[in-house]
Parts: structure tokens; C-alpha cells; sequence
């Protein structure tokens, strides 16, 4: 089972929580690499020996030019690169494997909350599909993990777990027979979506969309047994793999000569320990052993899944969904906040510390400009007309000049505030009113208008559509304007509009305020203002 450390780190305060890792035995780099240590040691230190007292002074000449070639050779060998984009895929395979395994526990509460029964007959239906699904993954642990082989090495030590019975067995060997090229690992499933089907026939599926949310659930579950399959079937490429391994170990008996201690090359303390030759040896042979051991976390390693402990898991799980918990929950209750809708926040224990929200980044970034506008929002035509020697035309583009219109509703609540009606009488009538009426009035004039601005218009007729055949235009000289001419400036057009919807609305309200009864809908008017 993967060895975890997760609680020892979890806080780290004075040395260095890492620090006491080293220690650990189970899974650790010592265990993976002693043997090849002890193996480098001998060979390091008898090389030595028969450097320094069995050869003479030829053979030590010898010896030192091919200590000092095997040195200088070391560099050659691009470990570090080879070495490390190995391990990195062997770690992505790694936890990509541990992904694809496949769970029950999803599948189990469809199960419990589509198929409904209480009897014995919901029941055994039940229980005998999820009884399927662990079956099936069950095999499919037993094809691709030794650990789990050894627990169940034939069909009928599954009818002994309980996990088969003795016809479901028959129909397994007889395909094995017929077809033993192949796993039948996932016979269980097909038996599984039978029962379904047979579940919806029988009215204990109430719709077809039950059946097929488990359908679906099924074949995700499938999908990732396949998925497992394939991780068994496909390794990653056996050159890489070899070139890796070859890169490692011809580094090190590069380094058995390259790395002796000889007159006149080589410090003196390394006479009787290679220290940062150890150091080399630990980081580089320990990386190799720990792609070895992930690119398999199936089997019998430190460091690879419990799958038998994922096999008891899944029975126990599922039928503690589908039997034990089926369509059973606690009372419900009102909770405690009830009357306070939600909590300010939750209780602490006299041992945590309250912590403060999270703030964005710039929560506490403060601007002294921050009260100074620079300019306006909007581009005003009539500073554009002030220009000296600019004119503009209407014909121009309006659609990039012009300011936005005011809605009704912003017309009416400018209306109500107008301090030019202070001596108007049809004030000291409005003041009767209540203020909540008026708002209802104008939401209800807003909702109108937005109902009608979401209605589909009729195209426009071009001059195409009414005039199948065009004439050739006509030269018309273009008129001279000068100085004298005042045309009305686009500003004095969108004024006298606004002065004229005011005035209608000013007349619908008088008449609602004459009214006795019910104020007349102000619907007609805005849409023929509108219009």
C-alpha cells in the first residue's frame, strides 16, 4: 500500500518535519538501493586495493591514464536530462493509473434511488447488480495485479468469496472455452444491465430515463476497466526504458575508475570514502528505482495500490448503499438556524483561531485620485460644434454622436422631481398620490416597454422592394450653405423630443389622477410614443 506521511507534514514549525522522513525504512530510497550500493562499494573499494598493492609502476601508469579518460568521460553522459524526463512520465502514468480505477459508490446510488421495492424481489435485484459490478472489477484485479491473482487464482475461489455462484460460473467456462483469447471480465456487466432492464419491465423503474442515467453510469464504469486494460497491455516504449537504464549504469562503472583515488589526482579523503560519489550514486540509481517501482503500482511493491483492500471495500460499500441505506435517511428537522436563514459563522473550539476571510489582491490598494473625475462619460455634440471652425451635419453619422436617450421610467422619476412644476397646480395633485402607486405605475410602464422591445419588427421596405426598376440617378448640384444659415443642431432635435414625451406623460397622469376608479393603462400612449 502506498506509504503516507500526510500527518506528519502537516504542520511545519521549528526543524524541518522532512528531516524525520529520513529515518523511515518502509518506502524509502535506502531500501530500494542498498543492494546496488553494497554491489558499488565492493567493486570501488577492491579496484583500490588492487591499484595500490598488486600492481607495479607500469600498471599504475596505466591505471591513472584510465582513471583520468573515464573521468573526463563522465561528462559525456546527458544523465540528468535522460534520467529526469523519464521518471517525469513514469509519475504522470502513475497517477493517471490510480485515476482510472474504478468505483462503485456512484453507480450504487442510482441503483438505490431508481429501483424501487422494498420486498424481497427489489431487494435481490439490487443487490445481485452491484454484486456484478464488484465481480467484474474483482476479475479485472485479478488480470492485471499479482497480489490479487494469488487471493483468487481461479473461478471457484470466487464462488467461495461469495462473489459468483456456481451457474454464473458454467456460463463463464463455457465462453472461456469457446473463447479463451479473450477476458470475460466484463460479462458481469451485460448480466447487470439485464437485470435493469428487467427492473424498468416490471414497473420498478419508473421511466426511461432511470434506466438509461444507469446505463450511462455502467458503461463509465466499463470504459475505465478497459482503461486499466490498457495501462497492463501498453508500457511505456522498452527502447526508452533501456536507454535510461543503460544511461544509469554505465554512468556508475564509468565512475568506479573515474572516481579512484590515484597519485596525483583526486583528494585524499576520498582514499577512504567517495563521499559526493555516494551522494551521486543515491540520487541517481534512487531516481531510477523509483520509476521502476511506480511504472507498475499494481504489483507488490512499497508504493503500489491495496487493491485487496479496494476489493472488500467495494462489496461493503455497495451493499451498504443499495440494501442497508435503501431509501432511508434521518428525520427531517428544522435545523438550527432556522430562524436566522443562515449563520453568521460556525462555532470554534477554544484550540482553533478564528481566521479572517480571504481578501482579493487589491482589497487595500487606496488612491488619492480617487475622488477627482477627470472628464465625462459621454461625447457631447454640442462641445464638438463649439470647436472653432468645426461643423457637422445631421446627415452625418448620428449613430457615434448621439447620447444615450433616457428610458420612460427615467423620464417619469425626473417627471416627479421637477422643480419646474413647484407652481404648477397639477402638483399639490400629485402629492395625493400615494408614492408606492407611482412606483407601481412606472414599473408597469417599464415592463410594457421591455415586453415590446423584445417583439420581433417587420423588415424595413428598401427602395429595391418598391421600385422594380431604377432609374439612372440624376446630377442635382449640391446646395451652397453659408455663414447666415442656422440649421437646428442635432442637440435641439433630441430636446424637443424629450419635451414632447414629457408633456404626453404629464397628460396621462392628470388623467389618471382625474380617474375615480382605476387609472387608464399608460400602454397606448407609451407605444405610440414609442412608435
Amino acid at each position: 500500500m502506498t506509504v503516507t506521511y500526510t500527518r506528519e507534514v502537516a504542520t511545519c514549525r521549528g526543524l524541518s518535519r522532512f528531516l524525520t522522513l529520513l529515518l523511515r525504512w518502509r518506502g524509502s530510497i535506502y531500501k530500494l538501493v542498498y543492494w546496488e550500493l553494497v554491489f558499488f562499494l565492493v567493486i570501488y573499494y577492491l579496484l583500490n586495493i588492487v591499484y595500490r598493492c598488486l600492481l607495479d609502476k607500469t600498471g599504475k601508469e596505466w591505471f591513472e591514464d584510465i582513471v583520468k579518460y573515464c573521468n573526463a568521460s563522465t561528462n559525456y553522459i546527458p544523465l540528468s536530462f535522460v534520467l529526469g524526463f523519464y521518471v517525469s512520465i513514469v509519475m504522470a502514468r502513475w497517477w493517471n493509473q490510480y485515476l482510472s480505477i474504478p468505483f462503485p459508490d456512484a453507480l450504487a446510488v442510482y441503483v438505490s434511488a431508481t429501483i424501487h421495492g422494498h420486498d424481497e424481489r427489489g431487494r435481490v435485484m439490487r443487490r445481485t447488480i452491484m454484486r456484478y459490478v464488484c465481480l467484474c472489477v474483482t476479475m479485472l484485479f485479478t488480470n492485471i495485479s499479482p497480489k490479487v491473482k494469488k487471493r483468487f487464482p481461479n473461478l471457484d475461489h470466487f464462488v467461495k468469496a461469495g462473489l459468483m455462484e456456481e451457474s454464473e460460473k458454467r456460463v463463464i467456462q463455457e465462453l472461456n472455452q469457446q473463447f479463451p483469447a479473450y477476458s470475460k471480465h466484463w460479462l458481469p456487466l451485460v448480466w447487470a444491465s439485464s437485470i435493469i432492464t428487467r427492473a424498468r419491465k416490471e414497473g420498478r423503474i419508473r421511466d426511461d430515463f432511470a434506466v438509461k442515467t444507469i446505463l450511462d453510469e455502467i458503461n463509465k464504469f466499463r470504459g475505465k476497466c478497459g482503461i486499466l486494460i490498457t495501462y497492463d497491455r501498453i508500457s511505456i516504449p522498452l527502447v526508452y526504458t533501456q536507454v535510461v537504464t543503460l544511461a544509469v549504469y554505465t554512468y556508475f562503472l564509468t565512475a568506479l575508475l573515474g572516481r579512484q583515488n590515484v597519485e596525483g589526482h583526486g583528494y585524499v579523503i576520498d582514499l577512504y570514502f567517495p563521499i559526493f560519489t555516494l551522494l551521486q550514486f543515491f540520487f541517481y540509481m534512487g531516481w531510477l528505482k523509483v520509476a521502476e517501482t511506480l511504472i507498475n503500482p499494481f504489483g507488490d511493491d512499497d508504493d503500489d495500490f491495496e487493491l485487496n483492500w479496494m476489493v472488500d471495500r467495494n462489496l461493503q460499500i455497495s451493499y451498504l448503499i443499495v440494501d442497508e441505506m435503501h431509501h432511508e435517511h434521518p428525520e427531517l428537522i428544522r435545523d438550527q438556524y432556522w430562524d436566522e436563514v443562515l449563520p453568521t459563522e460556525l462555532p470554534y473550539t477554544e484550540e482553533t483561531q478564528k481566521e479572517m476571510h480571504p481578501l482579493p489582491s487589491t482589497a487595500n490598494i487606496i488612491s488619492k485620485y480617487e475622488d477627482d473625475l477627470i472628464g465625462t462619460s459621454m461625447f457631447r455634440i454640442n462641445d464638438l460644434n463649439s470647436v472653432k471652425g468645426s461643423q457637422y451635419s445631421l446627415a452625418g453619422s448620428p449613430s457615434t454622436l448621439r447620447t444615450r436617450t433616457n428610458s420612460v421610467t427615467s423620464l417619469l422619476r425626473k417627471f416627479m422631481r421637477s422643480e419646474s412644476m413647484s407652481n404648477d397646480p397639477e402638483q399639490e395633485m400629485l402629492k395625493k398620490i400615494p408614492q408606492r402607486r407611482l412606483e407601481e405605475v412606472i414599473e408597469e410602464v417599464d415592463e410594457q416597454l421591455t415586453m415590446m422591445s423584445m417583439r420581433d419588427e417587420p423588415p424595413k421596405p428598401s427602395v429595391r422592394d418598391i421600385f422594380s426598376h431604377v432609374s439612372k440617378p440624376i446630377d442635382i448640384p449640391s446646395p451652397v450653405r453659408t455663414d447666415n444659415d442656422d440649421p437646428l443642431s442635432f442637440e435641439a432635435l433630441r430636446q424637443r423630443r424629450e419635451e414632447d414625451r414629457l408633456r404626453r406623460i404629464k397628460t396621462n397622469l392628470t388623467r389618471y389622477l382625474e380617474s375615480k376608479d382605476a387609472p387608464p393603462s399608460p400602454h397606448g400612449s407609451v407605444s405610440g410614443d414609442k412608435s
